[in-house]
């Protein structure tokens, strides 16, 4: 049998396969209140309709001023938790599990999506806002944020702690929480975007604290049966960032306050970071922290097969893998996977599809 097609229980929630939708920003919030759209509802809905296991939700902030751009979804008020409840009911009625990436994006917030014609911060007269990091370094060319005092770090962790209240209340059945890519979790984790000398820098421990702080709020308030994740940048790709030994250290350490599963990702922290970008670019990352620290991973990154994916699996990388890109192209990626091999009846079909079922 395929290790693909097989569920995957992490604490009390059993995923029906090993196919996660990865969470992919959508910028398409038109109205710039953080409400999912119907857009919203068709993405997310074609891909449980297509046979994902687990179907995540775009990076989603935990306040209006995390957003990456003002086009992004939120669960920092009620009205967003009801415009999430109608795409979860469906995601649900489709045999998946609905999940949400909490985030903030710190020094990278506040920017122009990237089909928006122009890069770049958003100045307040458009509609952007200021942002916070955990210094004064800018990313790249972006608006200099301000530097989060010991307060603002506080609301930081008690904002992801609400906006994972609202996920349970939403319908979601995971919560992944976004430290990679460079968005405020990363910043402080990486030296790179770290120069404190507080208790919030210096050290690994130091560095991990706000994201050590995140995660044991979180699991406080949601229930023990809910899964939770936390995707990770393995490395900076830079000489002297964030580097795949300091992750197996990281997972080592948050991962008895309560993570489930590390998706394993990488870079974003700095723009002059040289990425070998490739297929399966990212699942030796993966796989380092699967055995070194002794955690399930998830694998991401440029996994367009079902022969690939399956390596990936048969070869103890990863315990699930998340599809992306491959994904976009073709909401029905699991369907076509369970038949190339050799299982299609292992994977779930709408009614009003099966008579268009790969044989």
């Amino acid at each position: 049998m395929s290790l693909l097609l097989e569920p995957l229980t992490l604490r009390g929630t059993t995923l029906p396969n090993r196919m996660v939708l990865s969470p992919m920003c959508q910028y398409s919030v038109t109205a710039q209140d953080g409400v999912p759209t119907d857009w919203h509802l068709v993405h997310l809905g074609a891909r449980a309709a297509g046979g994902f296991g687990t179907v995540l939700a775009e990076a989603t902030a935990v306040r209006a001023d995390g957003r990456i751009s003002p086009q992004d979804t939120g669960l920092w008020n009620e009205e967003q938790v009801a415009g999430w409840r109608r795409i979860t009911d469906f995601v649900r009625q489709q045999g998946a599990v609905p999940g949400v990436q909490l985030a903030h994006a710190g020094r990278k917030a506040s920017t122009y999506p990237p089909f928006a014609g122009t890069a770049g911060s958003v100045p307040t007269a458009d509609g952007g806002w200021g942002t916070v990091g955990p210094g004064r370094e800018p990313f790249g060319d972006l608006a200099t944020p301000a530097a989060l005092d010991r307060a603002g770090i506080a609301a930081i962790v008690e904002a992801f702690a609400d906006s994972a209240v609202r996920a349970v209340r939403a319908g979601f059945g995971v919560i992944e929480l976004h430290g990679a890519h460079g968005y405020l979790l990363h910043q402080f984790l990486s030296p790179l975007s770290n120069t404190r000398t507080d208790a919030y820098g210096g050290n690994l421990a130091g560095r991990s604290r706000l994201l050590a702080e995140v995660v044991d709020a979180v699991r406080a308030r949601i229930p023990d049966e809910m899964p939770l994740l936390v995707r990770l940048s393995g490395t900076d790709w830079v000489d002297g960032g964030w580097t795949i030994e300091d992750t197996v250290a990281l997972a080592r350490r948050i991962g008895p306050l309560g993570v489930d599963l590390f998706d394993v990702s990488s870079g974003g922290n700095s723009p002059t970071a040289q990425i070998p970008v490739g297929p399966g670019y990212q699942v030796p990352l993966a796989e380092r922290v699967r055995h070194g620290a002794q955690v399930a991973t998830g694998a991401v990154g440029l996994i367009t097969t079902a022969a690939g994916a399956e390596q990936v699996l048969a070869h103890g990388s990863a315990d699930l893998v998340l599809i992306g890109r491959a994904a976009l192209r073709d909401p029905a990626w699991p369907q076509r996977a369970a038949a190339d091999l050799g299982h299609p009846e292992r994977v779930h079909y709408p009614d009003q599809y099966l008579r268009g079922a790969w044989r």
